[in-house]
């Protein structure tokens, strides 16, 4: 035999290896249809196929971040301990109030009082919200954000940070690594932080050099603000002009449309919580999780208390706590269900809830973007879409070229969720997110309020609309759905 020969019998036998063990290995702990995805990945095209599944395809995440989560959990249940399921005043029907306990146990968190200050659905009036808080802020201020960015719409948030470091404020800040990174003015933006003397870090780092590397599909995608343990922000706005500063969004008029909320009371020092432990897995430094205090007199009876809980997820949660969550809160409608969602790939479950919904004659609706900012993700969303019109869902798009990426959903007039989670499958499993689940007071009539507005400015995709789409776009969504089970 020649040497030729021999070369290509061992690449055989090693692709025939690679294929067999592949089939075994694989489906563990998976997915069906994820693992699926990466078979077919593999087994097409074992030259890209492995390397990718031994880079990101592990469906286990363990190591320091999920130790630190898990004694970060056992801190908050001591805390707590004394904390009932539901606050003394709250109402909860007995459907809503299992799903606090619910929540309680996989994510450790209380639901507690708490005060919401308003929505803030305007892009540049929430920075601007958050910019006077930070102006007036007397201790600390305490800024994690997915993206992070020095430009024209952010400039005044930077200098109030300024202002508030030459006050005798501590200011605190985390950003993802990756995912800011990418944006103009990075280098300038760390130079200014480190100038200020705003103590600052990066959430998930990968610098080769120094030896600081891990899977590069996981990230921290949250996004709040904690000012004096007194108001938070939190929702799914970065902080970032609202073009995203990227040249094809400038010359598209490419515009992103998110939706804040700013709280008081309680519900604070959860906030806070995910922060502090967000913190010390970054830098070592425990900043001191304080007991949680009683509400003040005047919020347990006020007329605008409501009941809140968040509810933080991610790798350092293998349950999976904010799938958990949505899927159950869906499966309770009984007359109405909204949902907003940017990046609409949902896992199994979460379909079957929702399409069950409206063959159970709930009337359901989603309001996604006329095109995502992401080709894949647009494609793979848009193949959900012929099941959802069978079942009766209607489908809202906000018009081309703005991107909709808000992320919240109200079930009836009962209960809503408001966060920075993405109902896909990156956002239940590889995404560190926080999820704010609330119900009392103004806080579900004011969501629908927002998913009013949505409504006028959509357009409706009928069954007919959607039947008349090209081959190409029927092949290429029925493509992309493959790659979001790749986990």
């Amino acid at each position: 035999m020649t040497t030729s020969a021999l070369i290509t019998t061992a690449f055989l036998v090693i692709e025939y290896a690679i294929k067999i063990i592949a089939i075994g290995v694989v489906p563990e702990n998976r997915r069906p249809g994820a693992a699926q995805a990466w078979l077919l990945l593999i087994l097409f095209l074992p030259v890209v196929g492995l390397p990718l599944f031994l880079l990101i395809g592990s469906p286990y995440v363990r190591g320091r971040r999920h130790r630190i989560q898990d004694q970060a959990n056992q801190v908050i249940r001591e805390y707590t301990a004394s904390y009932p399921m539901l606050p003394a005043t709250a109402e909860a029907s007995p459907a809503v109030a299992s799903l606090v306990g619910l929540n309680r146990t996989l994510a450790s968190l209380p639901c507690v009082l708490g005060i919401s200050r308003g929505l803030h659905a305007d892009y540049e009036k929430s920075i601007s919200a958050i910019t006077r808080a930070v102006h007036a802020a007397e201790q600390y201020v305490h800024v994690e954000m997915y993206i992070l960015a020095l430009d024209s719409t952010t400039t005044d948030f930077f200098s109030a940070m300024g202002d508030a470091v030459r006050r005798g404020v501590k200011v605190r800040l985390l950003y993802d690594h990756l995912g800011s990174r990418g944006y103009p003015g990075f280098k300038e933006m760390d130079r200014r932080l480190t100038r200020d003397g705003v103590e600052w870090h990066r959430l998930m780092p990968i610098d080769l050099v120094r030896g600081r590397w891990r899977r590069p599909d996981l990230r921290n995608h949250r996004k709040l603000v904690v000012i004096d343990g007194s108001v938070a922000f939190m929702g799914s706005q970065n902080m970032i002009d609202s073009s995203y500063l990227k040249p094809g969004n400038l010359k598209a008029g490419r515009h992103w449309v998110d939706l804040n909320i700013e709280l008081g009371g309680e519900i604070v020092r959860a906030i806070e919580a995910v922060f502090e432990t967000d913190w010390y897995t970054e830098t070592g430094e425990r900043l001191g999780l304080s007991r949680p205090t009683a509400a003040p007199e005047g919020l347990v009876n006020g007329p605008e208390r409501t009941a809140f809980q968040l509810v933080p997820s991610g790798p350092g949660f293998p349950t999976e706590p904010n799938l958990r969550l949505f899927t159950s809160l869906i499966h309770l409608a009984q007359r109405r269900l909204s949902i907003v969602s940017p990046y609409f790939v949902p896992d199994e479950s979460l379909q079957a809830a929702i399409t069950t919904a409206a063959y159970r004659g709930v009337s359901v609706e989603l309001f996604v973007s006329e095109k995502a900012d992401q080709f894949m993700v647009h494609h793979a969303q848009r193949s959900y879409y012929g099941p959802l019109l069978e079942s009766g869902v209607r489908i809202f798009r906000y018009p081309a070229p703005t991107i909709l990426h808000s992320k919240f959903f109200t079930v009836d007039d009962e209960a809503g969720v408001i966060g920075s989670s993405n109902m896909d499958m990156r956002s239940f499993a590889l995404d560190y997110e926080i999820s704010l689940l609330g119900f009392g007071g103004s806080f579900v009539a004011e969501l629908q309020q927002v998913a009013e507005h949505y409504r006028e400015v959509c357009r409706e995709l009928t069954p007919q609309d959607w039947a008349r789409r090209g081959w190409r776009d029927r092949y290429l969504d029925n493509v992309m759905r493959l790659t979001a089970a790749l986990q």
